[in-house]
């Protein structure tokens, strides 16, 4: 049994250690995807054969505040040369957290074949394993994408109210500090994106940071993680959560735990967030400060 069953997490096939990607490397049923906040890192060297997939280029309408449809996500999967069978491994900077958010994208149209390489770029580069700057190259696919599900796992304003009006638990991932109102962004980023700073009311503050080993940024072990999320948020596997953070890539990690890790039944990401609920008019907010 490998360390990654040996945790007890609900879906252990959903991650896929850095031994197991230096071994598939070749796979031609494998596609890697590099996915980063730093839109530079990728070009300074990455996994032999993984492809780039930004978050702002590749996964985002260019014009209005959505993700691409159907049509966008069949070009995406045509060019990096994906087929419905193929095996997408999604790893990155930040600890995977762009990753997930990725991974979580990559759901809303149902490609399930889909894992994550713990412990992500970080833990690759410190055990020394090889970079490349060569950008593959794939023969284009056929992809036929089925039409965006955002019922499923994806929060939107409306539901967010009715989710807080129904007293039922939301998880805000952000820093205590931008919980608690005191600031309007992380600590090491420009304190800007919302008018007004604070926390949905009834949400549960537990950064997403608390996850993974800060050592080498692999996910924790199903039993600390479980003790985590039932003492600091009070939730339980058979709860409707939503979680949140500032614009929904910290959020997707805690969703990726939840869901895949934990097995929780019920999980959506509001991935409008803060940049959405901190600038609207009319809504409750909780302050701390």
């Amino acid at each position: 049994m490998s360390d990654i069953e040996n945790r007890g997490y609900v879906r252990p096939e959903v991650l896929v250690s850095t031994e197991w990607v230096a071994g598939h490397l070749d796979d031609p049923g494998v596609r890697i995807i590099e996915s980063n906040e730093d839109p530079l890192l990728y070009s300074t060297g990455h996994i032999s054969g993984a492809v780039e997939v930004d978050w702002t280029r590749d996964l985002n309408d260019p014009v209005r505040r959505d993700y691409l449809g159907r049509e966008g996500f069949e070009a995406l999967m045509r060019r990096i040369g994906v087929n419905r069978d193929t095996t997408v491994v999604f790893y990155g900077d930040r600890n995977n957290w762009w990753a997930t958010y990725a991974y979580w994208v990559f759901q809303l149209f149902g490609h399930d074949k889909a894992k994550v390489m713990d412990g992500g770029r970080i833990k690759w580069v410190n055990e020394g394993r090889p970079l490349t700057k060569d950008v593959p190259s794939y023969p284009a696919s056929d992809y036929r994408a089925r039409e965006r599900d955002d019922q499923r796992i994806r929060a939107f304003r409306d539901q967010v109210l009715r989710h807080v009006e129904g007293k039922k638990p939301l998880v805000d991932v952000r820093s205590p500090q931008e919980y608690s109102g005191e600031r309007l962004h992380m600590p090491e980023y420009p304190n800007e994106g919302a008018l007004r700073g604070g926390h949905i009311p009834g949400a549960a503050n537990v950064p997403w940071a608390k996850a993974v080993n800060p050592e080498d940024g692999t996910f924790k072990p199903a039993t600390e993680l479980r003790a985590l999320y039932e003492n600091e948020a009070k939730i339980k596997p058979e709860d409707d959560v939503i979680v949140y953070c500032r614009i929904g890539e910290r959020s997707s990690h805690t969703w990726f735990v939840l869901t895949n890790l934990l097995g929780y039944r019920q999980v959506r990401n509001y991935d409008g967030s803060w940049t959405e609920w901190g600038n609207l008019v009319g809504v409750p907010i909780e302050r701390t400060v």
